[in-house]
């Protein structure tokens, strides 16, 4: 049938098959898109559709940018408990229309002081554990929400949080991906304390379409909007954090609580093909995208053909060679001197280049040594009609976090400590209150100093990857922004860690079905291991802004449950 409508198409001159480009919109090919949203007064993409609703209600009140994330940030921590939460960190880019200028903010959380070193010795524990008490930090999202709020912020954060405060009391339908993950993190985290009694309604995890209510939660967020962030790192809520932690055996105490601040941070940027991109500063890892683009920028991407096996073969080689500078240099700044200017100059980028192979996967690469140069998550964006945009990404780490949920709070504490090394010597070693290496990164765009496009990609250390592959498809095949996250992608596991773990044979690649067999065959050849894996790929969400028309396009691909709406 394809066939014949291919024939059909050329024969009424409706199709050039010597003309078709990646950013063209067909229904019969193996991959498919829809349209964008497009709106003048304001825009919002979450990975859920009620959570972009209350953006937009927020907007529509009166509300701006900043105050729409944070009101769809708290409707996520209800509504996608497996991916974020009041329980974990957040990071933001906002770009104030006022000062003409993009600000960062760091809200991570540090480990509790009473967490030594020597602890895991004694234990004669070598890797830190993924779930239970042992790897939870400080909750740094409730902080960051009030520091955006005090500075940018518009409504009162009673009108922020009243939302979320109504769906968790009244109830809302969970939608399908997010009951899918709910189902596997419920089965894994039950024994947890207070996990089943908060999350596993009639001792399973509530299906797509089944109404869920957080009561609890609902009176968490009652409290904050009434009291502010003090009731959450000095007050009440700060108690129960802690005698919590004292009965299950974690280490998180008030005395940690009440010492959290957030950090207002200088953005990143490299310029790629005339687009300044813009990323956080490490702890994050968000200097990966950039250096993956500095590597990236002499190659003729375009030439090559989208998602050709030379064009996956570089981006691939690319990815592995910075990712070893990521396992050996990204840590907390404060504890690990980083040489960001060095590992973030074209230099640099140069002499890496040269150890890419153009028809062979390496099996490793070490890190390099800039001295030597001398010069699952949740992500949403909101901008607003006077052009103020907000990047934030938030999350709890692997699903639901550590499993712990604190007494009568409604929330799951986070387990990023899993992602501290306890290799000795190792830049993301643990020590006590130091923040962990950390995988959430927003991304930002802009063009000759004015805003462009915010944007963010889900998914651990697939993020940088998968930043990489939204702008190449925007920038090098001219694909529009919903076009850019439903084109078919590819993702590299394998590369050490900044866990301190080092994987040797080249890795693996994970390819999406939409790659042609061909393509698949040819990287093979060349050297590379093939790991199929469902569900790996991250998700998408997407603003730009187009000044010329004085309008806003919006995006959110469809591996997600979410949407983009605007007004």
């Amino acid at each position: 049938m394809k066939n014949i409508l291919t024939a059909l198409g050329l024969l009424l001159g409706y199709l050039d098959v010597g003309s078709v480009r990646a950013g063209d919109r067909y229904s019969g090919e193996p991959w498919v898109s829809r349209s964008e949203v497009i709106a003048q007064h304001g825009m919002a993409a979450t990975s859920q559709p009620l959570a972009t609703q209350v953006a937009i209600d927020i907007l529509r009140q009166g509300g701006n940018a900043i105050d729409a994330a944070i009101a769809a940030n708290a409707v996520l921590g209800l509504m996608e408990p497996t991916s974020c939460g009041i329980g974990g960190d957040i990071f933001v880019l906002v770009w104030d229309s006022g000062s003409q200028k993009l600000y960062g903010l760091n809200g991570s959380g540090r480990s509790p002081k009473s967490l030594t070193r020597a602890y895991f010795d004694e234990q004669k524990i070598t890797q830190m554990p993924n779930f239970g008490p042992i790897p939870v930090t400080v909750p740094g999202c409730v902080d960051g929400w009030f520091m955006l709020h005090e500075r940018f912020g518009k409504l009162p954060m009673k009108d922020v949080l009243a939302p979320a405060i109504r769906y968790a009391k009244e109830g809302f339908p969970v939608s399908e991906l997010i009951a899918h993950y709910w189902r596997i993190g419920g089965e894994r985290l039950k024994a947890y304390p207070n996990f089943a009694t908060t999350y596993l309604p009639e001792g399973r995890a509530p299906a797509k379409g089944e109404i869920f209510r957080n009561p609890l939660l609902a009176r968490t967020y009652e409290i904050l909007a009434d009291k502010g962030r003090d009731a959450f790192y000095e007050g009440e809520l700060a108690d129960v954090l802690d005698s919590f932690s004292q009965r299950v055996g974690c280490f998180l105490r008030k005395e940690d609580l009440v010492a959290h601040h957030s950090e207002w941070v200088e953005p990143i940027s490299t310029n790629y093909r005339g687009y300044e991109v813009w990323q956080l500063p490490p702890n994050t890892q968000g200097a990966a995208v950039l250096q993956m683009l500095n590597l990236l920028e002499t190659f003729n991407l375009q030439a090559m053909g989208f998602n050709s096996a030379d064009y996956l073969h570089t981006m691939i080689e690319v990815k592995k060679i910075v990712y070893e500078d990521r396992a050996k240099y990204y840590a907390d700044p404060q504890f690990a001197k980083l040489p960001l200017q060095d590992l973030l100059s074209k230099e640099y980028a140069q002499q890496r280049r040269t150890l890419l192979n153009p028809q062979r996967a390496a099996a490793q690469y070490d890190a390099g040594d800039p001295a030597l140069i001398t010069s699952d998550t949740i992500y949403l964006t909101v901008a607003d009609r006077d052009h103020n945009m907000v990047s934030l990404i938030q999350s709890n780490y692997r699903g639901f976090g550590s499993g712990l949920v604190p007494d009568g709070l409604g929330f799951c504490l986070q387990d990023r400590g899993a992602l501290f090394s306890l290799q000795a010597g190792h830049a993301n070693e643990y020590a006590p209150n130091k923040r962990p290496f950390h995988t959430i990164i927003p991304g930002f765009v802009t063009r000759d100093g004015q805003p462009l496009m915010s944007f963010g990609v889900m998914g651990g250390d697939m993020q940088p990857q998968g930043q990489v592959q939204i702008l190449c498809n925007i920038i090098d095949f001219g694909m529009n922004l919903q076009q850019a996250g439903d084109a078919p992608r590819w993702y590299h596991g394998g590369s050490s860690e900044p866990t301190g773990e080092t994987i040797s044979n080249g890795g693996f690649i994970s390819l999406e079905s939409a790659i042609p067999e061909a393509v698949v065959k040819e990287l093979l050849q060349r050297g590379h291991r093939l790991n199929p894996q469902p569900g790996i790929y991250g998700g998408y969400q997407a603003i730009w802004y187009d000044a010329k028309q004085n309008i806003y396009y919006g995006a959110s691909e469809s591996r997600k449950d979410g949407c983009a709406l605007g007004y």
